[in-house]
């Protein structure tokens, strides 16, 4: 189909059919989809770069991150196998510039996409100023007949945290200024997880606290204990059941007093990340000129085609009520695109996928053994052990478990979870099972390669219905 381009700028005013305001993967994905259903599309983004804190700040460059302590601690791990390596010797400087030209190279990529779509691009800070229109600075008025709002969010400030430039959030610690000597992570969630992971990776004595009973809450606990086995002994401390109630700032440290539990004295820290969630977005773009309904938590509630109480105004990403994960986004951003254009399409998906991209890796998706305690809803399980992985035990990484949760009443697969390295690539089987309805049979069915770590979803599948032979496994009653 044509792709039709918007109006250009006249008067400082410029007509499009859909509006797209922010430039992460919801909004960069919203807008190519819209163009290539033939809409004139308009996508502003605040920053100089299209890609969003994903791309520039966050999922893109901390995995590259992640990637390079990866390597350095296989290599280690190799001095069991007989091979030994001298200690890596760091260039920030080195480190930084590959990290930048990896999201370089895919800002530049989006850029080139939005091009070809002729999507036209603002750069600056867009608000509502009416229900068809959108002010970007003094420097452009936007008339739209359907606007896409997908501003994302930012990271929480707690306030009794100094304001020094050792303090850090997601941004500020993938900056990499220094590799500190003490670092303190508030917040064991995913992000906090993973930035500890690098900061440990390349020297750091790294200490965790979290406020909760366990790491990765909602997470299932035999899927973190493998992780917090391997953390234990790579980090100075993981603290539970913890809170941190002062920090002071002196010419030496950060002075971090603690309560709870497992808490130690007043501890001092060179760098201190704070990593105990996000807020969205919706509460700074002046919504409520365009009638858009804000909680005031700053999220924007929707129905299943992305509309928000405007009918012709979408929301998608973090601003909308549910996990704030980037495919949840781009996911998103397809059905508002669709619909804007006058499509049938509505957010049908089952489930969406969480992975953690720590050492070993996490990923779960449906219902969680913990959900379903806490709900009681009946489920049953069935569990591989890597440790009887031919391809995890080559690897040296028989730590991990792969387990699928099962309705006993219809048998099909409701959940599964899994860790071990590359846990985030092996998900996926598991993602398209569910939301095809899959019964355990019918992974266990489906040949699989051997010797590969995705075998171990299907013979998890295979205990389930009693056909393992990798196990020996009583049968049931």
């Amino acid at each position: 189909m044509t792709v039709s381009s918007s109006k250009a700028v006249k008067n400082g005013k410029i007509s499009t059919d859909v509006l797209v305001l922010g430039g992460g993967p919801g909004g960069y994905t919203a807008a190519f989809r819209a163009a290539d259903l033939g809409q004139s599309v308009v996508l502003v983004e605040q920053r100089p770069e299209l890609g969003g804190v994903c791309l520039n700040v966050g999922c893109i460059p901390s995995k590259a991150l992640l990637h390079t302590v990866a390597a350095m601690e296989t290599a280690r791990d190799l001095a069991s196998h007989g091979i030994e390596f001298v200690e890596p010797k760091i260039s920030l400087d080195k480190l930084r510039a590959w990290k930048s030209g990896v999201t370089t190279r895919l800002g530049g990529g989006l850029a080139g996409l939005a091009k070809q779509r002729k999507v036209q691009v603002i750069h600056g800070v867009g608000q509502f100023t009416g229900p068809n229109t959108l002010s970007v600075g003094t420097a452009a008025t936007i008339e739209f007949k359907h606007a896409i709002i997908a501003v994302g969010s930012n990271p929480t400030r707690l306030p009794f945290m100094p304001e020094d430039h050792r303090v850090m959030d997601s941004t500020g610690a993938l900056a990499l200024e220094d590799i500190p000597e003490r670092l303190l992570v508030l917040g064991g969630g995913i992000i906090g997880l993973e930035m500890a992971t690098v900061y440990a990776g390349l020297g750091s004595r790294v200490t965790i606290v979290e406020l909760t009973d366990g790491l990765l809450p909602g997470c299932d606990r035999d899927l973190v204990k493998p992780l917090v086995d391997r953390m234990s002994g790579r980090f100075e401390a993981i603290l539970t059941s913890t809170k941190v109630i002062a920090a002071e700032a002196k010419t030496d440290g950060i002075y971090v007093s603690f309560e709870g539990a497992n808490a130690p004295k007043k501890e001092c820290y060179d760098r201190v990340l704070v990593a105990v969630g996000r807020r969205p977005n919706g509460k700074v773009i002046a919504a409520e000129k365009a009638g858009v309904n804000v909680t005031e938590d700053g999220f924007i509630k929707v129905d299943n085609c992305q509309r928000t109480n405007v009918a012709h105004i979408f929301a998608i990403g973090d601003v909308v009520p549910g996990p704030m994960l980037a495919h949840k986004a781009a996911f998103e951003g397809k059905v508002a695109a669709e619909v804007a254009s006058g499509h049938k399409a509505s957010n049908s998906a089952k489930v969406i996928p969480s992975v953690a991209y720590t050492d070993p890796e996490i990923a779960w998706v449906g219902m969680t053994e913990t959900e379903a305690k806490r709900t009681g809803i009946r489920v049953e399980k069935a569990v591989f052990p890597w440790k009887a992985s031919g391809r995890a035990l080559s690897m040296g990484r028989d730590e991990g478990v792969t387990k699928v949760l099962v309705d006993p009443e219809t048998r099909v697969i409701v959940g599964a979870g899994i860790v071990g390295a590359h846990a985030g690539d092996l998900i996926s089987e598991a993602v398209l099972a569910i939301e095809m309805g899959c019964e355990p049979g019918d992974v266990g069915l489906t040949i699989h390669p051997h010797p590969t770590l995705s075998e171990t979803f299907a013979f998890a599948a295979e205990a389930y219905e009693g056909t393992l032979t990798e196990l020996f496994v009583p049968k049931k009653r």
